[in-house]
């Protein structure tokens, strides 16, 4: 719901704050006060069309803000209008367009009169709010055409037409075929191969280097024998018991390194046939990598993949003839599915179309008549309210109807029937044209709303305004020659002298007063 609203440099309207309740407010004050200036700051706020021409002379801009509750949800919007230039929309402090101040207000607000975003007048809204009041069951329609969705794409990736689908198995049956010539089956198998080539080409190198160090370290005189004789040294002399120990570890230790030094560089060949066939492995492994994949490991992944998707082409004709059936089967449901929501639709139409007309024949419309029709093909999304408001007059789209108050009207009674709507509901026009037993039936049906929403209504009638939880009263005053306009809220004996100059028209005689405590009085909530 809206709960604050701020204006500044707007039309008559110098600056101005009104706080909003629940339930029905009753906007009020006499002609040209600025009341319907109201309702267009809010269409600023949701979304509409800015007109630099509403900037306050004296003014650079036009500002307008206000706080909605949705839920658990708080959101501070804010539209400023420049005299020259584009309007600026902002959420919570942060830039917003237009559009997305639009899809904010689908959820908050709702307009009733001269302005576009009564949401009821676009075809899908008119499609969503004939489901609600005829409890359509769109779901097995929904999981019917996810099926057929499914099922179509199952297809698709089996492959285009014939000729697409063979070249395509041409490519795999040959790329299948290269990467199973090259029997990969480890992901490390490069790695080893250039250790093994490094060893191979040269390997006269390796086996000197080997053997040399074998007889530094062991032959006579050498690096065995030098340690021995420190050992011997260091025989029986107790300060250097600990040194002889680790001596001794040492002596082994080169022992050791000089036999596996031997045994390796024994172990070198020349091999330049094995070390050519290892040059060509590893090239072949950059090839398959320049072709497939990064690293060897996902060489290894393509090949697998690559199997799957062939073996999946390759039965083909079977898996296509498995999905026609089922396809068969799903279009079926598809279009049981269809037929019983259209039906569902077309019996809520009348039912509908006739919850509207009551309302409308106690609104001041005697001779309205609405029709909600559905298209001929299932499922019948194209639904079209349409509306007859006078006799003889053919019915015409809501959007075409000319009359803001009885489109106002016609809102109202649809709102009346439908159980759900935006948290904020704002009614212009909507008593346009009518008094009497015809403005307490309007004021009835604005309160009754009341009761599940918020409700803004606009309004000259009394008998309107009386039944309003809240009121406020929108009045001007000129200020060192300009005129200024506020609103506030009434208390409750303001509200008697406000509804009693709208019943007199004039300054409120004492028998208007009384007239107007009377009409406070019935209001629903106040009877006991």
């Amino acid at each position: 719901m809206l709960t604050e609203l701020r204006i500044d440099g707007m039309g008559v309207i110098e600056s101005t704050e009104v706080v909003l309740g629940t339930g029905l407010t009753a906007l009020t004050g006499e002609t040209g006060a600025g009341k319907t200036m109201l309702v267009e700051a809010i269409s600023l706020l949701v979304g509409g069309r800015a007109d630099p021409a509403i900037v306050r002379p004296g003014h650079a801009e036009a500002r307008v803000e206000g706080r909605f509750v949705l839920g658990d949800e708080e959101y501070v919007v804010a539209r400023v209008v420049p005299e020259n230039g584009r309007s600026r929309g902002y959420i919570n402090g942060r830039l917003a367009t237009a559009g997305q101040l639009a899809e904010l207000a689908s959820r908050a607000v709702d307009l009733h009169g001269q302005h576009a975003h009564q949401s009821l007048l676009s075809t899908s809204h008119q499609r969503e709010a004939l489901d609600r009041a005829a409890g359509t069951d769109r779901e097995p329609l929904r999981d019917a055409r996810a099926r057929l969705t499914e099922i179509d794409a199952a297809l698709a990736a089996l492959g285009g037409d014939a000729r697409t689908r063979l070249r395509e198995v041409d490519l795999l049956r040959f790329q299948l075929a290269e990467l199973d010539a090259a029997a990969l089956d480890d992901a490390d198998e490069d790695a080893v191969l250039e250790r093994l080539q490094d060893t191979l080409s040269g390997a006269v190198e390796h086996r000197q280097a080997g053997l040399r160090a074998a007889a530094l370290l062991s032959d006579d005189d050498a690096a065995a024998d030098l340690v021995a004789a420190a050992l011997h040294a260091f025989d029986g002399r107790g300060p250097y018991g600990e040194i002889e120990g680790r001596l001794r570890t040492v002596a082994a230790e080169l022992a050791d390194v000089a036999g596996e030094a031997r045994r390796i560089a024994e172990g070198i060949d020349e091999d330049p046939q094995r070390l050519a066939e290892i040059g060509e492995r590893r090239q072949l492994l950059r090839d398959l990598r320049r072709k497939y994949a990064d690293s060897l490991a996902e060489v290894i992944a393509f090949r697998d993949e690559t199997a799957q998707r062939l073996a999946e082409l390759e039965s083909y004709d079977r898996r296509v003839a498995e999905l026609e059936l089922l396809r068969v089967a799903a279009a079926q449901a598809e279009r049981a599915a269809a037929a019983a929501v259209g039906a569902q639709r077309r019996a809520g139409a009348g039912r509908l179309g006739t919850a509207v007309q009551r309302h409308l024949r106690a609104l001041a419309m005697p001779h309205a008549t609405l029709v909600v029709t559905v298209g001929e093909d299932d499922p019948g999304d194209d639904v079209t309210f349409l509306l007859a408001a006078n006799p003889g007059t053919p019915p015409l789209p809501l959007a075409r109807v000319a009359s803001g108050g009885e489109l106002a009207r016609t809102m109202l009674a649809l709102r009346l029937v439908l159980s759900e709507a935006p948290d904020t509901l704002v009614f212009d026009e909507v008593d346009a044209g009518i008094g009497g037993a015809a403005a307490v039936a309007v004021g009835a049906a604005l309160a009754e709303l009341g009761a599940r929403h918020q409700v803004l209504v606009v309004t000259h009638l009394a008998q309107v305004a009386a039944l309003a939880d809240e009121q406020i009263v929108v009045s001007k005053r000129v200020v060192r020659g300009a005129t200024v306009t506020t609103a506030r809220r009434l208390s409750d004996d303001e509200r008697i002298e406000e509804v009693a100059r709208m019943l007199s028209g004039q300054e409120a005689s004492e028998s208007a007063r009384r007239h107007a405590a009377e009409l406070l009085g019935s209001r629903p909530h106040n009877r006991a």
